[in-house]
């Protein structure tokens, strides 16, 4: 009988055994399982023969990488994947353009998460609508976010012409853009080309490359509220390279941008989707709920509870939604009256060929948005000066030139 119990007991141990060395083999990246071909060994060391003096910051930025720990080549990531245009280079076959294709070969989860966020299909789609989609990328950002790819190109953009729009609005929107390959959207734009850091995506200045001026002040804001204040006191005693699933508070006692909308700190799920922690659509001219509005408001107070007690959450997400329904009524006085202005005839339906026009868009697209941005992110000067002194005034200065044109035209239709 004893021989029979210390049997099973190795048995079971056996299988369990067995069991998690298939589950841990099962969550290694590719490029660990995959057997090495011809060109990825000859890629291993003999990229970086040439580079390191044709162009030696990059192979620099890649020794500091992760990936170069990992022991992943310049080949692993530069040869050609399906879909993508090839061309000869010094007896490696290569992809012309690397694309999110390229990263989600190793990074599947972090792209189909990414595929969900605002930062893919819509941020392209913002600018010139959806003429460069394919029916299939057109049909996965529909999916997702339903009226915001398929849509009309933006005005703005357009009469600013190509030249703004090549090196101004895509440079910032690229992080959506459809690639030919099939793939949605640019890792690059916020982890860098080489270095491919963690780091460097949790900087604040990162995300302010874009999310910065007068429309969407997010950088500006940050810095002034308490949170970016200590942590550009303290940030040289951060771990920034902290791995993404094991953050903790000890490693960012004090959040960036990344902590609070995508990081797993002490135990909570990492995520590449930025809008699973938003509640509000705070861009638009009139903020309404988002469709998962309780469960994102849910998400943001949970990373909020690391730090914060419950009551004090709370209390600020209280005031900072009585300003955001504050900006709403002001900005539906200034819609209401160029409601009126279109339906009078007294305005053409011809897109910014009118001043008031741009008085009314600035209205809700530069000081609403700042305002809203600036409560929800503890930024009381924005929320202030930057925000509702700027719609009190204009909203004056609208219904003045609103009067105006009602004087011209009550003057056209008695003939003077």
């Amino acid at each position: 009988m004893r021989s029979f119990t210390g049997v099973f007991i190795a048995v079971l141990l056996a299988a369990a055994l067995l069991i998690a060395g298939f589950m841990l083999h099962a969550r290694r990246p590719r490029t660990d399982l995959d057997e090495p071909t011809a060109a990825g060994v000859r890629a291993s060391g003999k990229c970086a023969e040439c580079h390191v003096r044709e162009t030696p910051a990059i192979v620099h930025e890649y020794e500091m990488s992760r990936h170069a720990a990992r022991g992943i080549n310049c080949y692993d990531c530069h040869q050609a994947r399906e879909g993508q245009q090839r061309f000869e280079h010094r007896g490696f076959v290569l992809a012309k353009t690397l694309t999110a294709s390229n990263c989600a070969q190793c990074h599947a989860t972090e792209y189909r998460q990414f595929l969900r966020s605002r930062h893919a299909a819509p941020a392209w789609a913002a600018v010139t609508g959806p003429k460069d989609f394919t029916p299939a990328q057109l049909a996965l950002g529909e999916q997702y976010h339903p009226g915001w790819v398929n849509r009309a190109a933006n005005p703005i953009a357009m009469l600013e012409g190509p030249q703004a729009i090549t090196s101004g609005c895509n440079k910032c929107h690229a992080v959506g853009r459809p690639n030919a390959d099939g793939s949605i959207g640019t890792c690059t734009n916020c982890h860098a080309r080489h270095a491919a850091s963690v780091a460097l995506a949790r900087t604040p200045e990162t995300c302010g490359q874009c999310h910065m001026g007068p429309d969407h002040s997010q950088l500006e804001i940050y810095h002034e509220s308490k949170h970016g204040v200590l942590f550009n006191a303290q940030r040289a005693k951060f771990n920034l390279d902290a791995p993404a699933r094991t953050l903790t508070t000890r490693d960012m006692p004090v959040p960036t941008c990344a902590t609070c909308h995508m990081s797993g700190i002490e135990g909570m799920g990492v995520t590449h989707d930025t809008t699973e922690r938003l509640s509000w659509f705070l861009f638009a001219p009139i903020s309404e709920h988002r469709p998962a509005y309780a469960m994102g408001q849910t998400n943001m107070k949970e990373t909020c509870l690391k730090c914060h007690t419950r009551a004090r959450i709370d209390q600020f997400y209280s005031e900072a939604e009585a300003v955001l329904a504050n900006t709403n009524q002001t900005i539906q006085q200034a819609k209401a009256i160029m409601d009126r202005l279109y339906a009078e005839g007294r305005l053409t339906k011809e897109p910014f060929d009118e001043p008031v026009e741009y008085l009314y868009f600035n209205m809700w697209h530069y000081d609403g948005r700042t305002a809203k941005h600036g409560a929800f992110m503890g930024g009381a000067d924005f929320v202030q000066w930057h925000g509702n002194y700027e719609l009190v005034s204009k909203l004056s200065e609208l219904k003045h030139a609103a009067a105006e044109l009602g004087s011209k035209a009550h003057g056209a239709s008695n003939g003077e």
